[in-house]
């Protein structure tokens, strides 16, 4: 049986959104891209607000995407997005990647971006994106790795920061440092036929490292993610204050350089 989904550490606050808006198939999926032509029916687990579906359905037009979630709203957000594009080949659903509600070999292509660091059971959910792709097709994951993001200049406070959300997340069910697993879990589940790649997001611009410190500023006191930490005994809301502004004074820096790398895996089924 599969295992209860974990709590999703950082929630749907504004600041989340923020960052989640921000992702594209081409800074957050190109290394599945490249696999992608018209006619395809795709399924995207764990869409968010849609923004990475919606370029997946552009990609594929007129085949099919269907973007699942955990919840009605992020996915009402995602609809918005897709009927602002004027995309008609998309459609929602709520769903749990442990057991999702397709039959066998419903799609060509199963994607998760950001999705399986947040799982109770990330074989699992690998195991059932597996059964749900059609023969041949293509299960893609892309997650960040929290132990190897590197950082400058140097601030013991943000040091801080980082153990504590690695902290946070274990005991919410999670792995912050999924990236470096993913080629592990995808052959736990079953896979043989896998391409292992990495992928990096940087902040160094003036806009970027703004945009960066200030949403994390803004998560660490005022998000989900803020009212586990405090409400689990982790932390206090005065050193949240502490890291918040240890990430806006980063932000300011003329040298500031923030490097989030990625483990990727494409597993033909």
């Amino acid at each position: 049986m599969p295992k209860e989904t974990a709590v999703y550490t950082h929630g749907h606050h504004e600041s989340v959104l923020r960052s989640h808006r921000w992702r594209t198939a081409a800074n957050s999926a190109a290394y599945l891209t490249g696999e992608l032509r018209p006619g395809l029916a795709v399924l995207d687990v764990g869409c968010g607000p849609g923004t990475i579906t919606a370029d997946l359905a552009a990609l594929v037009a007129p085949g099919r995407v269907t973007g699942v979630d955990t919840t009605r709203e992020i996915l009402d957000q995602a609809a918005a997005e897709a009927a602002e594009r004027g995309l008609e080949n998309v459609e929602f659903a709520t769903a749990d990647v442990h057991a999702l509600d397709f039959p066998d070999d419903s799609f060509d292509v199963v994607h998760a971006h950001q999705v399986l660091q947040h799982v109770g059971d990330p074989v699992q959910a690998l195991r059932e994106m597996r059964r749900v792709c059609r023969p041949g097709g293509i299960v893609a994951a892309r997650d960040s790795d929290y132990a190897a993001m590197a950082w400058y200049p140097q601030a013991p406070v943000m040091d801080t920061w980082l153990e504590l959300y690695r902290r946070v997340a274990r005991t919410n069910g999670g792995e912050p440092d999924a990236g470096r697993r993913l080629l592990s879990w995808a052959r736990q589940a079953g896979f043989t036929d896998i391409t292992p790649s990495a992928g990096s997001w940087c902040y160094a611009t003036p806009e970027s490292r703004a945009w960066w410190s200030g949403l994390w500023a803004d998560r660490t006191v005022s998000s989900g993610y803020a009212k586990l930490a405090v409400d689990g005994g982790h932390t206090a809301s005065g050193q949240l204050e502490e890291i918040a502004a240890a990430w806006r004074t980063w932000g300011e820096h003329d040298d500031a350089w923030f490097m989030v790398p990625h483990g990727e895996v494409l597993c033909r089924a």
